[in-house]
């Protein structure tokens, strides 16, 4: 076989048109490689979805609803996940976050505490006796349950929350908006938000902050209550009563060393309002009365000022400046290209409005034409992780390719063989490319070229310049020991030396697929397994014609 391959190589080594052929269907592979990554055919992404036992989704409803409003969405919620076979059980948290875990952690829910929100956790079947992976569930159930369960109350957010892949982060997408005024901020976040709603890709959209809502302030008049013949503890304590419930008296008992408060309160049916405006709260504080010093009873309501107030909303601040984050998760796609459209669109919609300059990396300025405050927008989240590990990595692989070459260099003394091992190396990527190319089309979900694809990409630096530096160093010697022709020379190196590269790539290759199917390493196994593949077709094939147009290996006689 290797005397065959030997004859076929010298015949393309003795034909011009035939090296022309080889090296450009070479380059048209790297043509093609680098096109499927501008073109969107294989897709970047820090790391793929984590196939998890469990996921959380979040509720969070209009500031100022009732723990029962929140009970009928969670509710809705349950009896979806519960028509899944594959859902073990299901834990519900009102009004609060589930215990301390590393999800809730992380985006904030364990600190949750409020009657508008909810957190339910819901165990699944383990993943080894189970098809579907829980980011392939999560992206088929969140249509169904926010079309379902969403609407019921108005301003209601439904999100889905899975222990991360990689790196802990707020979101996927992240944008921080700085400014020095609340309402200038949040009016920005709101326009922000709507530019992520026209996002294909982009789900579970929300803004940090909470929401500015009418509410109702109780305010004892002091001098009516003197007039009127009572005091204000009568009239606090019987607010207290009607709304929250009150400690009245302790029970003394053997079983326990501390006294046992006993708590009084109205029954829930009685505190409940019907409807939350300021007359309904007035009919409530009639119906309770006071018995003054003179034994008559008097209506509360004639004792307290009822008005409609705002609330006022919690100040979010971020290294001592004024912030608030809008944040959105990505439905299986890349985090980066649905940041490029959002900033795209919010160049050309808020244009109007706002004078908009670029800032590093992806972050903008905006100027308020009409106030001229300033704002700044800052990406965050895993897309901001993703963009500092590739850099991370794009700086690694050029080292790697600069120390390479200075090796080469100092070793053969000859900058033109030190770039035939340099370009042998680095076209290895068409494999790396192309393989993840294969895998999309074959796999149920995308296949994404994450940071471990090019972890696996650098490590294939050397293994094929292991391959060039075998061929180069046999060819010479054969040239200087044995006098051999230069093409001879050449194609007796590659053929000989062809047995020890396919062993060495069939071990690379086999040990790989152990890891091409795990869902975070998968793009390190395939990296490694197509990668290897053309570094060998690279080195047999496209290594010794150009060995064969470089005078730096010479003949024998050029050598004398």
């Amino acid at each position: 076989m290797f005397d065959k391959f030997e004859n076929w190589l010298k015949k393309v080594l003795n034909s011009r048109p035939k090296q022309l052929i080889i090296i450009t269907l070479t380059l048209l592979l790297f043509g093609f490689s680098v096109f499927a990554i501008y073109d969107k055919i294989v897709l970047a992404k820090m790391l793929p979805g984590k196939n998890n036992n469990t996921f959380t989704v979040y509720l969070d409803l209009a500031s100022g609803s009732s723990i029962n409003q929140t009970a009928t969405v969670a509710k809705c919620v349950v009896e979806e996940l519960q028509k899944e076979k594959e859902v073990l059980n299901i834990e519900t948290f009102l009004g609060m976050g589930s215990p301390l875990d590393f999800a809730g952690l992380i985006k904030g829910s364990n600190f949750k505490n409020s009657e508008n929100v909810a957190e339910i956790v819901a165990n699944i079947t383990n993943k080894d006796h189970r098809e579907e992976p829980s980011y392939l569930m999560i992206q088929r159930l969140r249509p169904v349950i926010v079309n379902k369960c969403e609407n019921i109350f108005p301003d209601t957010s439904i999100k889905f929350v899975e222990p991360p892949a990689g790196p802990p982060t707020l979101s996927a997408i992240v944008a921080e908006i700085y400014g020095s005024k609340a309402e200038g901020v949040r009016a920005l976040a709101e326009r922000v938000k709507s530019v992520f709603t026209k996002i294909d890709g982009l789900v579970d959209i929300d803004i940090m902050q909470d929401e500015i809502y009418d509410k109702i302030e109780i305010e004892v008049d002091t001098i009516k209550i003197s007039k009127s013949g009572l005091n204000i503890k009568q009239v606090n304590d019987i607010l207290y009563l009607a709304f929250e419930g009150m400690d009245i008296a302790v029970k003394n008992s053997s079983k326990f060393d501390e006294q046992i408060p006993i708590f009084l309160t109205l029954q829930p049916k009685d505190k409940i309002l019907t409807s939350q405006d300021k007359k309904e709260v007035e009919m409530k504080l009639a119906s309770l009365k006071l018995m003054n010093v003179k034994g008559m009873m008097v209506p509360v309501n004639e004792v307290v000022h009822v008005r409609t107030v705002k609330s006022n909303p919690m100040i979010m601040t971020k290294d001592l400046h004024l912030m608030t984050n809008v944040l959105a998760e990505t439905d299986m796609v890349s985090q980066v290209y649905p940041l490029l459209e959002a900033r795209d669109k919010i160049k050309n919609q808020l244009s109007k409005d706002y004078d908009i300059s670029s800032g590093s990396l992806f972050n903008l300025k905006l100027k308020d034409k009409k106030s001229g405050e300033v704002y700044d927008l800052i990406w965050d989240g895993e897309m901001k992780v993703t963009m500092d590990t590739f850099r991370d990595l794009g700086a690694a692989f050029i080292a790697a390719l600069i120390l390479i070459f200075l090796l080469m260099v100092v070793y053969y003394k000859s900058f033109a063989i030190s770039g035939i091992i340099l370009l042998g190396s680095f076209l290895s990527i068409i494999g790396v490319i192309v393989g993840h190319w294969i895998m999309d089309i074959f796999t149920e979900d995308t296949f994404f070229l994450t940071a471990t694809s090019l972890i696996g990409f650098i490590a294939l630096m050397g293994i094929s310049s292991r391959n060039s530096l075998l061929l180069i160093d046999f060819a010479n010697s054969l040239i200087k020991d044995k006098n051999f022709e230069k093409r001879r020379a050449i194609a007796v190196a590659t053929a000989t030396r062809a047995k020890p590269i396919f062993l060495t790539a069939a071990a690379i290759i086999l040990a790989s697929t152990l890891l091409a199917s795990d869902p975070i390493f998968g793009g390190l196994g395939v990296a490694l397994i197509f990668g290897t593949i053309v570094a060998v077709i690279i080195s047999l094939i496209f290594v010794p014609i150009l060995m064969d147009n470089t005078k730096a290996i010479k003949e024998a006689n050029d050598r004398e």
